[in-house]
């Protein structure tokens, strides 16, 4: 009799260790998934919530190696935008929404601060670019307005990241 409760708890063991690998498969793809909360910024276009490691999707923000010049002056551009995402995100919830992971398994995802788009921002203050089209109407605009790296000289950040192997 205790041998087949041993079975049976075993058994009862294996199942819910196979359910919960099961499930992990769901809880880690990220597609539509939301995550919100207080984030870390890592760069000009990567936060943590959590755990989570994100990218923000359809932006590419200067690396924070990058010189841009202005002024005839170079600065560490990488560096400023990190700063700007900061004062977007600081005290604040951010709710994102999941919609993918890069070559490097960050999830992808379009995050607001207060209903308001982290990407559009960022393009729109000239501290990221479009990265594929999405935000392209903001970055004609701080481009006109000579807005962040557009009041200088800069390297697209993609390019940048292309010249240094």
């Amino acid at each position: 009799m205790r041998r087949r409760r041993s079975r049976s708890s075993g058994l009862q063991s294996l199942i819910i260790a196979l359910a919960l690998a099961g499930g992990s498969v769901v809880v880690l793809k990220p597609d539509g998934r939301g995550l919100e909360g207080r984030a870390h910024v890592t760069d000009g276009d990567t936060i943590h919530i959590g755990d989570a490691k994100i990218r923000l999707k359809g932006i590419d923000a200067p690396e924070m190696d990058q010189t841009c010049f202005r002024s005839g002056r170079s600065y560490r551009c990488g560096d400023v935008a990190r700063r700007a995402l900061i004062d977007i995100v600081s005290g604040e919830n951010v709710q994102c929404r999941a919609a993918g992971r890069d070559r490097y398994q960050r999830i992808l995802a379009r995050c607001n601060v207060k209903g308001a788009d982290i990407g559009a921002r960022m393009v729109e203050e000239g501290w990221a670019v479009s990265y594929g089209r999405d935000y392209d109407l903001q970055e004609m605009r701080a481009q006109s307005r000579r807005a962040g790296i557009w009041a200088g000289e800069f390297e697209r950040p993609q390019d940048w990241r292309r010249s240094r192997g």
